[in-house]
């Protein structure tokens, strides 16, 4: 079992069907993600703080900075204080988007539609 994250919630991951969908109007920012589960609308401007729920529930609140041509968070959990970390980069025609959490690292791809 990976650190940090249930075989139940990793199964279901698998099988999301996750589609993201970024609009960028100068430091705002528009994010529809979509899934089996859920969906979900995300307005934010750059270097506000704003909350937000990850797709099991859990709170964080944090901020997006976009350095070059990737956009970083960093984002607090309400419920325990730490922290989580992720990128989104566009990288050979694909979104790639990396995860920490407690010193585990994970990556998401998704393909141009």
């Amino acid at each position: 079992m990976s650190k940090g994250v249930n075989v139940v919630k990793r199964k279901l991951a698998e099988h999301d069907n996750l589609k993201v969908v970024i609009e960028q109007s100068g430091d705002k920012f528009h994010i529809k993600e979509s899934s089996t589960f859920r969906t979900k609308d995300i307005d934010f401007c750059l270097g506000m703080q704003f909350d937000y729920a990850l797709a099991d529930g859990t709170e964080v609140s944090g901020t997006w900075e976009l350095e070059g041509e990737t956009l970083k968070g960093k984002f607090t959990r309400k419920d325990n204080g730490k922290i989580l970390t992720t990128t989104r980069a566009v990288m050979c025609g694909e979104l790639v988007q990396c995860y920490n959490y407690e010193g585990v690292d994970a990556k998401r791809f998704f393909k141009k539609q």
